[in-house]
C-alpha cells in the first residue's frame, strides 16, 4: 500500500484531497505546516494558524488518519520572508506563493514526508499531473486544473521533474463547487470555509504594513507623466538584429523626476508595484492614476492617467539565463532557437500568444499583443496547450 503525506492546511481543498486519496486506497498521513509565529508582524490579533491547525486536526480525526504539525517557520523566514524583503528593497515585486511551493511545500516539507516513509506528497492545488515517455524515460507533465476559474498550475511553475514525480494533486480534475459538495457530504468541518487570502501562510497580513515593519518609510514624490511624452516616441530603426529589437521592446524606460508634474507624496517607493492604482491617494484626476514605474534609488513613483497609458505596456520581457526554468527538460531551447507558446505574467491572467527566443545570456518572451504592467521579480509561465512547460523570473 502506497503511503501519501497530505499537506493539510485547514482549508477545504486539502481536506477533500486527503479524503479522495483515502478512497483511492492510499495510506494517508496528514501534516500541518506551521510557517509563522512572529506575532509582532501579524496585524490582527486573530491567530489564523491556530484556527487552521485545529480545523486540519478535526478533518484528520473525521477521516481517521494520523496527524501531526511540523514547524517550518525557520525555513519559511529564511527562504520566503527574507527573500521578499530583499526583493522589495531592490524595487522588485516578488511572488512568495510560487517560491513557497518550490522551496517549502515541495522541498523542506517533501523531505520530511519522505523521511516518514511516504511515496508521495499531495496538496489541494487545482492542477493535474500526467506522464509520458520520451526516449525511454518517464517525463512528468504539469497540466492545468479543469476548473478554469481556479487553475493553480501557475503557482507550481518552478517545480522540477523530481518534485513532480513525487507529487499528487487529487482535486485537479474537479471544480471548486464539486470539492465543496464532497466536503459537505463527508461533513468535513471545512466545507463552508472561505478561501484563505494573504501571504501563502502568514494569514491576514496586509503587505504595506508587513513591509513597514522592516523597510523604513521615507517620503518621496509622485510624478505624473503625460502619455504624449517624447519618451514613448521611440524611433523604430529597421536595421536592428532580432536580439536588439527584442531588447528595445523589453527594456525599462528611464524616467527622471523632471519629466512630469509632481501630483503628490508617498511613504516609500518600495511599497508600490507597477500597475497599482490603489493607495496613491492623489485626488482630482480625470481618470485613475496607475503606477507605471518606481525608482527606489531616487525614491520616486511615476504614474500615468488611465489603464491605457503607454507607460504600462510592453511587447516583450527578458528572463536572465540563470532564471530560465524548464519543467519539461526535454524541451529546453538552445541559443538561437524559438518556440511558439501561450504565456501568462500573473496568476489568473488569460493565456496570451507569445514566442520564446533563446539567446546566450537568457530568453526573451515576445507577446503578440502588448502586455500591461509586466513586473520585475514576478514569474512568467509558458504553456503548450494546457501543459505548463516552463517559467522564469522577469528581469
Amino acid at each position: 500500500m502506497k503511503r501519501v503525506v497530505v499537506g493539510l492546511s485547514g482549508g477545504v481543498d486539502s481536506s477533500v484531497a486527503a479524503y479522495l486519496l483515502q478512497q483511492q486506497g492510499y495510506e494517508v498521513i496528514g501534516l500541518f505546516m506551521k510557517n509563522w509565529h512572529d506575532d509582532s508582524v501579524t496585524i490582527s490579533n486573530e491567530c489564523p494558524w491556530l484556527e487552521d491547525s485545529n480545523d486540519a486536526l478535526l478533518v484528520a480525526e473525521k477521516l481517521g488518519i494520523p496527524f501531526q504539525t511540523v514547524d517550518l517557520s525557520e525555513e519559511y523566514k529564511e527562504k520566503i520572508v527574507d527573500y521578499m524583503f530583499n526583493e522589495y528593497e531592490k524595487g522588485r515585486t516578488p511572488n512568495p506563493d510560487v517560491l513557497c511551493n518550490r522551496e517549502i511545500k515541495f522541498d523542506v516539507f517533501m523531505k520530511i514526508a519522505l523521511s516518514l516513509g511516504a511515496d508521495y506528497v499531495a496538496t489541494g492545488h487545482y492542477c493535474q499531473k500526467s506522464e509520458i515517455e520520451v526516449d525511454g524515460k518517464t517525463v512528468y507533465q504539469l497540466i492545468a486544473g479543469n476548473d478554469v476559474n481556479k487553475d493553480q498550475s501557475y503557482f507550481l511553475c518552478q517545480l522540477s521533474q523530481e518534485q513532480l514525480s513525487k507529487a499528487l494533486f487529487p482535486i485537479g480534475a474537479l471544480t471548486k463547487p464539486e470539492v465543496r459538495e464532497i466536503a459537505a457530504e463527508m461533513e468535513l468541518v471545512t466545507a463552508e470555509k472561505k478561501d484563505s487570502q494573504g501571504l501563502c501562510f502568514i494569514g491576514k497580513v496586509r503587505l504595506p504594513e508587513f513591509l513597514q515593519q522592516k523597510l523604513q518609510p521615507k517620503e518621496g514624490k509622485i510624478v505624473q507623466v503625460d502619455k504624449n511624452d517624447p519618451i514613448y516616441a521611440v524611433e523604430k530603426t529597421t536595421d536592428l538584429s532580432l536580439e536588439e529589437g527584442l531588447k528595445l521592446e523589453s527594456q525599462k524606460l528611464e524616467y527622471i523626476p523632471t519629466m512630469g508634474k509632481v501630483v503628490g507624496k508617498h511613504q516609500g517607493a518600495h511599497y508600490f508595484t507597477v500597475g497599482q492604482r490603489k493607495g496613491l491617494n492623489v485626488g482630482g484626476t480625470t481618470d485613475p492614476l496607475f503606477v507605471i514605474a518606481t525608482d527606489v534609488e531616487t525614491n520616486t513613483i511615476y504614474t500615468g492617467l488611465s489603464s491605457q497609458h503607454p507607460g504600462l505596456f510592453k511587447k516583450a520581457l527578458f528572463v536572465g539565463e540563470s532564471e530560465v526554468h524548464w519543467i519539461r527538460e526535454d524541451l529546453i531551447l538552445k541559443a538561437g532557437e524559438k518556440m511558439e507558446v501561450m504565456a501568462r505574467i500573473r496568476y489568473r491572467q488569460p493565456l496570451q500568444k507569445a514566442v520564446l527566443h533563446q539567446f546566450e545570456d537568457g530568453m526573451y518572451v515576445e507577446f503578440e499583443e502588448p502586455q500591461s504592467a509586466i513586473t520585475e521579480g514576478q514569474f512568467v509561465a509558458w504553456y503548450l496547450g494546457n501543459e505548463l512547460v516552463g517559467s522564469g523570473v522577469i528581469s
